[in-house]
C-alpha cells in the first residue's frame, strides 16, 4: 500500500521585521525572506477530500507573518525556532524546515542565513 507523504513548501515569504542587537537593527525594521517545508502523511486528505485531514498552509502562512511582523529578534535563532514551532503546530506534520535569510547582513553576500528541522513519529 503506498502512502505517500505530502511536503508543502512555503517559497520566499519576505517580510520586515525588527532583527539584530546592533542599535541601528535595533531601530529599523529589515527585510527577511523565510522558506518552510512541511511534511505530513497525506492519506486521509486525498482519500476524502476533506480540508479538515490536510495541513491548512494558509493558516500557517498567516501566523509566521504575524509572528515575525509584531515581534523583535535579537538573533536569527530565535525567530527561525518560534516560526519552526508554528510549522510543527499541527499534530500530524510529521517533519519541518525553517530557513530565515537577512538580505544583505553581511558584506559582498547575497544573504546570511539559518535553518532548523524538526521530526516527529507519524501517528498511528
Amino acid at each position: 500500500m503506498i502512502k505517500p507523504e505530502a511536503q508543502i513548501h512555503i517559497k520566499n515569504l519576505r517580510l520586515r521585521t525588527y532583527i539584530g542587537f546592533n542599535e541601528s537593527e535595533k531601530e529599523n525594521k529589515q527585510d527577511v525572506i523565510i522558506n518552510a517545508w512541511i511534511h505530513y502523511p497525506a492519506t486521509q486528505a486525498y482519500d476524502t477530500d476533506n480540508v479538515e485531514k490536510a495541513v491548512n498552509y494558509r493558516t500557517i502562512c498567516k501566523e509566521m507573518i504575524a509572528h515575525t511582523e509584531n515581534n523583535r529578534f535579537l538573533l536569527l535563532e530565535k525567530l527561525t525556532a518560534d516560526l519552526l514551532a508554528l510549522c510543527m503546530s499541527a499534530d500530524h506534520v510529521t517533519f519541518a524546515k525553517v530557513e530565515v535569510a537577512k538580505p544583505h547582513a553581511l558584506r559582498f553576500a547575497d544573504s546570511v542565513s539559518l535553518t532548523l528541522s524538526a521530526t516527529r513519529e507519524p501517528q498511528a
